[in-house]
C-alpha cells in the first residue's frame, strides 16, 4: 500500500519532531520511565548509498509517548519522514559516491507498563471506522482468507464474543506453535507459508503476525506492533529483556487486538514460546509455573521495557529502488549493489544502544 509521506527537513528536522515538553514530565510520575535509544548505521558501497532507519512511534498511545526523534548525517541532509498511517517514521538520508555513509538517530521515549482489566469492561475512545478498517486488511504476509481464515474460523467456532474469539486464538498459537532458535532475525512473517508447511516454528513475527491476520480474518481489528527491547525485565524473566545497553539484536514483535468493550489489548504469544525455549534451564513445557505466568500475563498486557516502532506492513522505503519490505523493524540500506542484508552485520554494520534517562540528565 502506497502512503503519504511527509518529508521534514531543515529547522524540524533538528527538532527532531519533538514532542512538547510536558510529555518530558511524563516520567517524573504515574509510573513511566524514559528511554534514550541511538541507532548509528554505516554502509560500505558502490555508487550512491540510502539509509533508513525506523524511528519511535509517531503517534501516542497508553503506553508509549515519543518525545522527540533526532536525526544525523556526516556531510550530507539527513530528513525525518513521516506517513499518514501505522505511526510509521523514517530517518532518511542519500550519500553520493565516494562519501562516508553514517547516519545516527537519536530517539527519546517515555514508557509505562500496558495493561488491561479484562474482568471489568470499560469504555474507551472508539477510533474512526477507517482506523479499524485499515486493522482489518489482507497484506502481503498478511492474507486473510484461504487457509489462514479457514483456520481461525475453526478456531472460534464456539466463540459467542469477541473476546473468547480473541483468547481462543491466542492459546492455539500458544499451544500449537514453538519458537525455532535457527529463525534469522524475528522471522519473515509470512503467516501463510506457516500454516501451508505445518512447520508451526518461528519468532515473534512469525507467531504474533499469525494471531494477527488470524483475528483479522474472524472480524477482529488487530496490528502487529515492531519495536526493540530496551532495558531488563523487572518481572523476573531474563529472557524478557535486554542484556546490556547495546540491543543491536533486541528488536521484537507484539501484537494488539481491538476489543469493543476494552479498545486495543496488548498481546503477545510468541514471548510465551520465548519464555519456554530460553529461560534457564530452557526447554520449560507450557505447565510450567513461569510460564504458566507468563501465558496469563501476555494476553491483556505488556511490561514497558521495549520501544515500539510502528505497525506497518508491505512498508515502501522512500526513494528506494527495490521492492517494498514486509515491515519496517531493522535498519535498511541500498548501494549500487542493491539492498543490504540488515540481518548480515559483514554487509552493513549497525549499532543500537539504549540507557534509560533520570531526572537531571542532559
Amino acid at each position: 500500500m502506497r502512503r503519504r509521506e511527509f518529508l521534514v527537513s531543515g529547522a524540524a528536522a533538528a527538532a527532531g519532531l519533538a514532542i512538547p515538553r510536558a510529555a518530558w514530565a511524563l516520567a517524573a510520575n504515574d509510573g513511566w520511565r524514559t528511554f534514550e535509544v541511538k541507532t548509528r548505521a554505516e554502509v560500505t558501497g558502490n555508487g550512491p548509498v540510502r539509509i533508513w532507519l525506523p524511528t519511535a512511534l509517531l503517534v501516542n498511545t497508553p503506553y508509549q509517548r515519543t518525545i522527540s526523534n533526532v536525526v544525523d548525517a556526516e556531510g550530507v541532509k539527513a530528513r525525518i519522514i513521516k506517513t499518514e498511517a501505522d505511526g510509521l517514521g523514517f530517518a532518511f538520508a542519500e550519500f553520493p559516491a565516494g562519501t562516508r555513509a553514517a547516519l545516527t538517530l537519536t530517539t527519546r521515549v517515555a514508557t509505562r507498563d500496558a495493561a488491561i482489566d479484562l474482568a471489568h469492561p470499560q469504555p474507551s475512545h472508539r477510533p474512526r471506522r477507517e482506523e479499524l478498517e485499515h486493522d482489518l486488511r489482507s497484506t502481503t504476509l498478511l492474507p486473510t482468507d484461504g487457509i489462514v481464515k479457514a483456520t481461525a474460523e475453526g478456531i472460534t467456532r464456539d466463540a459467542t464474543t469477541d473476546i473468547e474469539k480473541a483468547r481462543m486464538l491466542y492459546e492455539w498459537v500458544v499451544e500449537n506453535t514453538y519458537r525455532n532458535p535457527k529463525t534469522r532475525g524475528c522471522g519473515t512473517g509470512d503467516i501463510r507459508w506457516l500454516l501451508e508447511s505445518r512447520d508451526l516454528g518461528g519468532k515473534c513475527a512469525d507467531l504474533n503476525s499469525l494471531f494477527v491476520g488470524m483475528a483479522r480474518s474472524v472480524g477482529l481489528p488487530a496490528r502487529d506492533v515492531f519495536g526493540i527491547r530496551v532495558a531488563k525485565s523487572e518481572l523476573g524473566y531474563k529472557s524478557l529483556g535486554a542484556s546490556s545497553e547495546k540491543i543491536s539484536k533486541a528488536q521484537h514483535c507484539r501484537s494488539e487486538v481491538y476489543l469493543n468493550e476494552f479498545g486495543w489489548v496488548p498481546v503477545d504469544a510468541a514471548d510465551v514460546r520465548k519464555v519456554a525455549l530460553e529461560e534457564p534451564p530452557g526447554n520449560r513445557p507450557l505447565n510450567d509455573d513461569m510460564v504458566s505466568k507468563a501465558r496469563k500475563r501476555l494476553f491483556g498486557s505488556w511490561e514497558m521495557n521495549w520501544m515500539a516502532y510502528n505497525f506497518a506492513h508491505d512498508v515502501e522505503l522512500p526513494g528506494s529502488k527495490g521492492k517494498p519490505v514486509g515491515f519496517f523493524m531493522y535498519p535498511q540500506a541500498e548501494s549500487a549493489g542493491g539492498r543490504s542484508d540488515s540481518l548480515d552485520p559483514d554487509a552493513f554494520h549497525y549499532e543500537i544502544t539504549s540507557r534509560e534517562l533520570k531526572a537531571g540528565d542532559a
